[in-house]
């Protein structure tokens, strides 16, 4: 009987080394073979270019990943799976496996953008290249969710945007779909795992099933549903009314409610006509305060194209937890340092430059952004017109993570920040050039 997997729970969390491609592991038992395990390495993670449409991507997933690492750990549950293709003496390197090398990266909920080193990974080859899967597998789902939501509070305008994408993607990604979304600057989410996890604020009332519920049973109508809501949770809440007739359905919530009513949701139907309908029919009834939720396949395109109607409130589901049409960011893990001396792929369509690098982006004095420039991490950082500010942090040292790195609410804040610096075409939503120019020190 395979060993409980909560068996080599050493930091608290179930071990994170399984979260990983065969093939890792094959190479790891190869190189222990051949003497290369123990090389000194440098890999690096970065998108060669940003999914269509995309002019900037936020990187997101950096603290999960920090976590994940932690755990990261061959326990007797893990050891009982690889020992099945690996040779004893594989499985006895994997037991006392623990990463020993240094870790620097971009600011979670930073920008990058092509060719940006987002994450740079040094130790030994053995050590190192275990971690290629995990890393892209966290990095590549939470940057694209957190590049698309927020691309979506740009387009809101500063009005609020709730996550509720939880019943459109696996139980987990859904935890990690609304953390990326809430750090790049959703307000809220339907998700209570997430809330408990990593203290985002939970949102939610009811759905339709409450209302048919109600209006099923003898003698008993829309009005019910709204009384037992209110009886519930409040004036305050939010009523569902576009499960039968919406004007007939405002109404009942007004007079069941009175005029301090929190706010209707609509779920359906022509979202900007029936914005203003509704509006109007709020005021008429003296509910001027009451706020219009619209959810119901959002995205950031539905989002702009309700921008001038009276919309209070936003609700996203499938195009944040799929990040919108772009369910990765094309991240890669790739080799670019061997001994000190760069390696590169030269693969058509996949080339990789060589060197452990780092990167600088300028900006005017302003504080928009002009380009971002790499160059080796063994060099300087070059002379640029403008600010200059460093991109790459440390993350680990000695295998421990660093101390003092910003939290959740810190990085949420730093990309609120970091929008504003975005030249105002870098925020389209049309397709075009990346927001800001990249280019590798000593190359035009």
């Amino acid at each position: 009987m395979p060993a409980d997997p909560r068996d080599s729970n050493i930091t608290g969390l179930m071990s994170t080394a399984l979260f990983t491609d065969m093939y890792e592991l094959t190479m790891l038992e190869a190189a222990l073979a051949d003497g290369s395990a123990h090389r000194p390495c440098a890999f690096e993670v970065f998108a060669r270019r940003l999914p269509a449409g995309r002019r900037y991507g936020v990187v997101a997933g950096t603290g999960r990943l920090l976590d994940a690492l932690a755990s990261f750990r061959f326990g007797e549950a893990e050891l009982d799976v690889v020992s099945r293709f690996l040779a004893p003496s594989t499985v006895a390197w994997l037991r006392a496996y623990r990463f020993s090398g240094d870790i620097d990266g971009y600011r979670e909920g930073d920008f990058y953008f092509p060719g940006s080193p987002v994450l740079s990974v040094r130790g030994s080859f053995a050590e190192c290249v275990l971690l290629e899967t995990l890393a892209l597998s966290v990095l590549n789902h939470d940057s694209a969710v957190a590049s698309a939501a927020a691309r979506m509070v740009t387009a809101a305008d500063g009005r609020t945007v709730i996550e509720m994408g939880s019943r459109r993607t696996h139980e987990e990604s859904a935890v990690a779909a609304a953390r990326a979304a809430y750090l790049a600057g959703f307000d809220s989410t339907s998700n209570l795992e997430a809330a408990r996890r990593y203290g985002i604020p939970a949102a939610g009332t009811a759905a339709h099933a409450f209302t048919l519920l109600h209006t099923t049973a003898a003698g008993r109508n829309e009005e019910s549903a709204f009384r037992s809501q209110i009886e519930s949770l409040g004036v305050g809440t939010t009523l569902l009314v576009d499960t039968y007739d919406i004007t007939t359905a405002v109404r009942t919530a007004v007079e069941v409610a009175g005029p301090r009513l929190g706010g209707v949701r609509i779920d359906s139907g022509d979202l900007g006509v029936l914005a203003r309908q509704v509006r109007e029919q709020l005021d008429s009834l003296g509910a001027t305060g009451t706020k219009i939720v619209m959810s119901g396949d959002l995205d950031e395109y539905a989002i702009a194209g309700l921008r001038s109607e009276p919309c209070d409130v936003y609700g996203v589901g499938t195009s944040v937890v799929t990040g919108s049409g772009a369910p990765t960011a094309g991240m890669v893990f790739k080799l670019v340092e061997v001994d000190g001396i760069p390696v590169e792929k030269r693969s058509a369509h996949k080339q990789s430059r060589g060197g452990a690098k780092r990167a600088v982006r300028f900006a005017r004095e302003t504080g928009t952004l002009t380009e971002e420039v790499i160059h080796s991490a063994h060099l300087p950082a070059p002379d640029g017109e403008g600010t200059a500010t460093d991109l790459t942090v440390p993350l680990v040292r000695g295998g421990e993570r660093v101390e003092g790195l910003p939290t959740l609410e810190e990085s949420r804040a730093f990309l609120a920040a970091g929008l504003v610096s975005l030249p105002w075409e870098g925020l389209m939503l049309s397709e075009g050039d990346p927001a800001i120019p990249t280019r590798f020190a000593g190359q035009g």
